[in-house]
Parts: C-alpha cells; structure tokens; sequence
C-alpha cells in the first residue's frame, strides 16, 4: 500500500481518507465552521482552501472537478457564488483554525476550522485605494512639466504692465520698440545712440511703460527725447 506524501493516513486506506476529506470540505462549505481533531483540521485545510481556489476561477472545468470530489451540487453551486465572491479580494488564507482544547473520553486534541469570509482589512484596503490613486495620477505627472512651462511663460508676459519678454534675435515684437536693460535698469527708444548696440531683456511699448516699471531713460529724459525726435 502507497504511503501518503505527508503524515499518518486518515482512516484505513487512501480511498478512505480522501472520501473523508471531502465529507469534511462538503461540511465546512455548508456550515462555513466546524469541529473536528486538530489532525484532521490541518489536513482538511489544504484541501479545502484548493477547492475554494477552484471555485474563484468559476469555470465549467473547475466546477466538473469539484463535483468530482464532492457529490452534493447544492453545496457546490453554494462554494461558486457565495463564497467565491466573498473571498474574491483574499489572496490565500480562506480556513482559520482555532484550537479549543482536549476532548472529554479520548484526550484528543480538538480544533475549530471556520472559513474566513469577512472582508479584507482596512489596512490592505486602504493600500490597495493608494495603489490605485498613484496609477491613476501618473499620466497627470507626466504633464506637469508642459503646464509648468506655460505658467513661466504667462508670468514673464506679465513681468511688467506693457511689456513683452526678451526675442532670440534681439528683434522687436510688433507695437513693443523700446528695449529695456534689466542689469542697469535702463531703457532706450528707437533711434537713440546706444539703441543698436543694445540686446533687449525686455520689451516696452513706449518710453511710458518702461518708467512705470522702473526702468530709467538711457543718458536722461533730454538725451532720449533728443534722439528720438
């Protein structure tokens, strides 16, 4: 007679043993608990919590394997939708045995084996809502540069009232011809001596604008005025 791959044998052959394991899972599936020899508790989990493992996967070839190990179709449809479902977000761990002390008679050690079909905890919950809400804000990341570019760009537009940033090519942008000097705080007008030399930092679109942002006219109001007329 083959030897079983772990522990003494439940009962007298093997035939014995797994009909009794599935009198004991068929019991626990339709009791959710039971009481039974810690012997017999810790060899009915495995048992149990594969058959369960079936039951989440709900197809017809699962099903066939269950009723081919346990013969009662009510508690088998009762093992695919009820506590299937209730334990769709646990990953393992569906029987939890509690050992409740000696029996009276023989001594032998006793146990309750219950099936776990309370929800997950808070905890897990709650990392699983964190790990969703960081999937979810990825791609807003991911923008977060191009939005960021837009408001540095809005906010040298509006650096000062009248005003336009500096050009690459030093060249004007329409209606802003008065080029601002950021380092020395001055401007100058079109047509004045140092107006060709200079590279804007900023664009004006009068003389007005410039000394309303503070900046001074270049050589003086007279030295300005002079050489734009």
């Amino acid at each position: 007679m083959p030897t079983p791959a772990k522990g003494p044998r439940l009962g007298g052959g093997a035939a014995h043993e797994r009909l009794m394991l599935a009198n004991l899972s068929a019991a626990l599936f339709e009791h959710k608990r039971i009481t039974t020899t810690v012997t017999k508790a810790k060899r009915l989990k495995p048992y149990a919590e594969r058959l369960v493992t079936f039951a989440k996967r709900g197809d017809l070839a699962s099903r066939r394997r269950v009723l081919g190990l346990i013969s009662n179709k009510g508690i088998v449809h009762e093992l695919f939708t009820d506590i299937a479902q209730a334990v769709e977000n646990r990953n393992g761990g569906y029987t939890r045995i509690t050992k409740i002390g000696n029996r009276k008679g023989d001594n032998a050690p006793m146990a309750v084996i219950e099936l776990v079909l309370e929800p997950v905890s808070a905890k897990q919950a709650v990392v699983a809502e964190a790990t969703q809400a960081a999937a979810k804000a990825a791609p807003v990341a991911e923008e977060a540069p191009a939005e960021a570019e837009v408001v540095e760009t809005e906010a040298a537009e509006s650096k000062y009232a009248g005003s336009k940033p500096a050009t690459a090519d030093n060249v004007a942008p329409e209606g802003f011809a008065v080029k601002g000097n950021e380092d020395s705080m001055k401007f100058h007008v079109p047509g004045s001596r140092w107006y060709d030399s200079t590279v804007a930092e900023v664009w004006f679109d009068s003389a007005e604008s410039a000394a309303a942002a503070g900046f001074a006219p270049a050589g003086g109001d007279a030295a300005q005025a002079g050489d734009a007329e």
